[in-house]
């Protein structure tokens, strides 16, 4: 995997605006980013200013493309910079930019004018175009990376910053993408939360001005809202109408992106690392390269985007995206810190018996001269507890492989407790201002990724782990606090800290993977806190929330859905909520399932629904994971969610139904329209995760043409007695 640097990025969707004059036009010359459906399209002229001119459908004949910003009859763009792919400041910029640079002899300007460009084939679906820009006065270059994906409709942009001066310069804005559209209105839908609230959606139109989704938060960065958003065009988009931009950008620390309704009424999108409390600084010939924004467009509304991300996640940017995962059952419900050998072999024994595939301990295991038995001490002593673990974590280990089990184990290796050996040997160690009282976050302080030497003590916490028990084959990393008093005692520019902490984080990450490069591991940061692509390359799946109500989880899950691919995200059976087993299972069967419940406390028939469930889930894991998905009723907008996922020759597909509001007993009045289907094809109808007693009210085995299903549909009948209905569809 490629190490990450953080360094400048160069984006641009764009439509020229102001006069057009015919010898610029005669004399412009085109660059077209072309996928299946779409096109982007550079373009510079005589002046050898880069400028986005489209992006938008695909044209049949790439010639005229040429002719696309005659069509645009706007004001004056008194700069000639409204469109630059990427906006230097201090020369004629008069709008936000993308990019400031503060040079070794003082002046802050910065010019920046196409030099050449290159692209590159990397197979028969994906090419890179990389276009360096060069300031005519200053040496410094910007070399702007477009990396296309033709299947999936698909880029991913940044940018790298070099500096050729003979002295070091200071890069005092980084941004990841300057995009630029043009409508007569533009549609935010955003998301914000905290803890157990993740992906709440706002949805608004834009005005003229700058709105700002950032964070500042460090570490945890995701907890008050996620770099990941979508721009309707024209109206707010739906389902399947409309045209929408889908992005997200691919880094795990703080983040900003601006979006500025600017005086000639386009929409300017400036999106990367946060430069709040941050500079770099790079010394002659040194360069920085800045994370990546992934986007997708779609003229066919939000799923068509949807489903571009998640085929494109799975093939290339998702840890073992088109591989398998493991069901599991966690000990953090049935014991929380009070635990110990005996109990979790019993609890081993449960997972067997359960029918899943591995046993997950959770918080607790470490800590012997300040045992974990809250969450108010320990982090950082990671041998197992002695008391709890006399014979270790490989006593555990071993008993799984008896039970014909997988083990795996919960870290959260970046954190340290104030109530710790390692505190009180490493102080140095700590994020923490030196002269300011310490400030805590569920009780606990972050260490330094930006020493080395702490990059090497996070990445042996694992390494002994692997080390001294082989079979071990899984892994929960948490992260459940922010940053709070930023201060290195390693660094001696503060104000690098924030990007080289992620530097420092990624570092480890890739050891990690270089070494164990197929070991599963979850991503969790006190549930969704730090769920982005960049992290996701290292991680096989993350944890949507440490809320694990069904119904909450519902509204979430279907919100994350739009993002990440199911394979990616891990749903618990566990005791929140008020509804049924049944209820609570059909809702965690919609990503990867795990349980989270007392095994030996179930009812017999719970039980034995559980593990037929199971039985159902092993048998349509494949199209979960892997299958198309399509929304068919939006939670927020009635009294039922539904979404189903088709597999890819559209023999096989499930249908989710959940009753999410029951005000007056109707439940579903009329058919859900499936999606995607083969209208040719005829299909039976099943209901699965029936419980034990009880019979289905559709009859079971009735079969309907897929052309049928997608234009009448069929009734899963919900209602206060059938809260949850899961359809499997089979191809006869």
């Amino acid at each position: 995997m490629p190490t990450h640097h953080f360094k400048h990025v160069v984006l641009g969707l764009l439509m020229t605006q102001g006069l057009v004059h015919l010898e610029a036009q005669a004399q412009s010359k085109q660059i077209p980013i072309e996928t299946r459906s779409n096109a982007l399209v550079l373009e510079y002229d005589s002046t050898k200013t880069l400028k986005m001119l489209y992006y938008g459908e695909k044209l049949s004949d790439s010639k005229e493309y040429s002719t696309i910003a005659s069509g645009y009859k706007q004001l004056t763009d008194y700069s000639g910079l409204s469109n630059a792919a990427y906006t230097p400041s201090g020369s004629k910029n008069l709008l936000e930019p993308a990019i400031s640079v503060v040079h070794a002899d003082g002046n802050r300007s910065l010019d920046l004018r196409y030099e050449k460009h290159a692209v590159k084939n990397l197979d028969a679906n994906v090419k890179q175009l990389d276009i360096t820009l060069k300031d005519p006065v200053y040496d410094i270059y910007v070399v702007l990376h477009y990396k296309s994906f033709l299947n999936e409709d698909i880029i991913e942009q940044w940018a790298t910053i070099q500096n050729k001066e003979k002295k070091a310069v200071t890069l005092e804005k980084f941004a990841s993408a300057n995009l630029t559209l043009r409508s007569n209105a533009y549609w935010l839908r955003q998301y914000h939360g905290d803890w157990a609230k993740e992906m709440q959606v706002d949805e608004a139109p834009l005005t003229h001005g700058i709105k700002v989704l950032d964070s500042k938060l460090g570490t945890r960065a995701n907890l008050f809202q996620p770099p990941s958003f979508m721009v309707s065009l024209g109206k707010a988009a739906s389902e399947d109408e409309g045209t929408v931009l889908m992005a997200s950008l691919g880094y795990s620390g703080n983040f900003k992106v601006d979006f500025e309704v600017d005086y000639l009424n386009n929409l300017r999108i400036i999106a990367g690392i946060n430069n709040y409390a941050s500079n770099v600084k790079l010394a002659s010939n040194q360069e920085f390269t800045t994370p990546k924004l992934i986007y997708t467009l779609s003229t066919k509304g939000k799923g068509t985007a949807s489903r571009n991300l998640h085929n494109w996640a799975r093939k290339y940017q998702l840890l073992d995206g088109n591989g398998e995962r493991l069901t599991l059952l966690n000990n953090w419900e049935a014991t929380y810190f009070d635990f110990n050998e005996q109990k979790l072999k019993g609890l081993l024994q449960d997972t067997k018996k359960l029918g899943v595939d591995l046993f997950l301990l959770d918080d607790g295991w470490f800590g012997n001269k300040y045992p974990r038995n809250s969450d108010h001490s320990s982090l950082g002593d990671w041998q197992p507890n002695r008391t709890k673990l006399p014979n270790g974590i490989a006593t555990l280990v071993e008993e799984a492989t008896k039970q014909g089990v997988k083990f795996g184990i919960w870290v959260e290796p970046e954190m340290v407790s104030p109530k710790s050996e390692l505190y009180e040997q490493h102080p140095d160690w700590v994020v923490k201002q030196p002269q300011r009282e310490e400030h805590y976050f569920r009780n606990q302080l972050i260490l330094d990724l930006t020493n080395p030497k702490v990059q090497d003590f996070v990445f042996q916490i694992l390494d002994d782990l692997f080390t001294k028990n082989p079979a071990l084959a899984y892994i929960k990393w948490d992260c459940n606090a922010v940053i709070y008093n930023a201060h290195s005692a390693f660094l001696k520019d503060q104000g690098a800290f924030y990007v080289s902490y992620v530097e420092g984080l990624y570092k480890v990450l890739e050891r990690i993977r270089l070494k164990y490069p197929k070991v599963p591991m979850m991503l969790c940061s006190g549930g969704g806190g730090r769920v982005d692509y960049a992290a996701l390359r290292y991680f096989t799946e993350f944890w949507p929330s440490d809320n694990t109500d069904p119904l909450e989880r519902i509204f979430m899950q279907y919100e994350y859905s739009y993002f990440f691919p199911a394979i990616s995200t891990s749903n618990h059976v566990t005791d929140w909520g008020k509804q049924s087993l049944k209820f609570r299972t059909d809702v965690a069967m919609m990503g990867k399932l795990g349980f989270d419940i007392v095994v030996s406390h179930l009812k017999e028939q719970d039980l034995l629904f559980c593990q037929q469930a199971v039985k159902n889930y092993d048998a349509l894991k494949g199209t979960i994971w892997h299958g198309e998905q399509y929304r068919l009723a939006d939670p927020r907008e009635g009294d039922f969610a539904a979404l189903s996922y088709v597999n890819s020759q559209k023999t096989e597909a499930v249908i989710f139904n959940y009753l999410v509001n029951n005000r007056y007993g109707i439940g579903t009045t009329d058919p859900v329209r499936l999606k995607g289907l083969d209208a040719q094809k005829q299909y039976r109808v099943e209901e699965i995760n029936l419980y034990p007693g009880t019979k289905s009210s559709l009859g079971q085995g009735q079969t309907y043409s897929g052309d049928y299903l997608m234009k009448v549909g069929v009734n899963p009948d919900l209602n206060s007695n059938r809260t949850s209905v899961l359809l499997k569809i089979s191809a006869l």
